[in-house]
């Protein structure tokens, strides 16, 4: 028996790898968050599979879903959105499986934020213009942020920033980084990305905070923000340039 983490993508379903495909066919018991993985995922489940729809559950209650499953020698597709190695609290539920000598594994899955860098047709490094990508959240009643880790701190070396949960706070978001990246630094925000209803805003760090408020995103939206967002005015990639030695 194993329980088999899976990052299931950032919502459209055919976002699903191959190998999360399989597990989730081949398990009879499949725990996911009901806000965020879609029906058509679950479709992939067994006829006769255990549905568990974790949103409204504490740690403790999963758990005790996941040691249930071992007792009955069942394998397990624990469905995440996303990717399981960022914000993804897997590490919480695996740390307690270790010490019930319960068997998991990890399975990558499509992260949202590149999910949303697609849908804005954006590569997020650009030679000469960024060449580091900086992933982390605002805190707002939320875990903590680490010593060292504070957005000033970040913004401070003016790379693409890549901001999860912060759509609600984007006025303070806005107050931090415009003395780091100015106040005509490009800016993009996308929710819901890859779903139906994704909605995609464009604008620069003085306006994003207005378009926010004016189409009502409050969760689930990646903020964006870095001179890679203008488009042009870029070098080629030394990779394929006539500088570089081949064989």
């Amino acid at each position: 028996m194993t329980v088999h983490f899976i990052g299931a993508g950032p919502g459209a379903p055919d976002l699903l790898t191959l190998r999360a495909q399989r597990l989730i066919a081949t398990s009879p018991v499949c725990l996911y968050a009901g806000a965020l993985v879609p029906a058509e995922v679950l479709a992939h489940a067994p006829e006769h599979a255990r549905l568990v729809d974790t949103q409204h559950l504490q740690l403790d209650e999963i758990v005790a879903e996941l040691e249930r499953a071992h007792a009955r020698q069942e394998d397990v597709a624990r469905l995440h959105s996303g990717d399981l190695s960022i914000y993804s609290a897997v590490g919480e539920q695996t740390r307690r499986l270790d010490a019930l000598a319960i068997p998991w594994d990890l399975t990558p899955g499509v992260p949202a934020f590149a999910a949303a860098a697609a849908t804005l047709r954006q590569e997020l490094t650009l030679p000469g213009v960024a060449q580091s990508v900086i992933l982390t959240r605002y805190r707002r009643d939320s875990s903590p942020m680490p010593d060292g880790e504070r957005l000033e701190a970040l913004a401070a070396h003016g790379a693409t920033l890549v901001l999860h949960l912060g759509v609600q706070a984007i006025e303070e978001l806005v107050a931090v980084l415009v003395p780091h990246y100015g106040a005509d630094c490009p800016a993009a925000v996308v929710a819901r990305a890859s779903w139906p209803d994704e909605l995609v805003l464009r604008a620069t760090l003085a306006t994003i905070a207005e378009q926010v408020a004016q189409h009502g995103v409050k969760r689930t939206a990646t903020i964006f923000v870095g001179r890679v967002l203008a488009g042009g005015g870029f070098d080629d990639s030394f990779l394929y340039s006539k500088a570089r030695e081949r064989p």
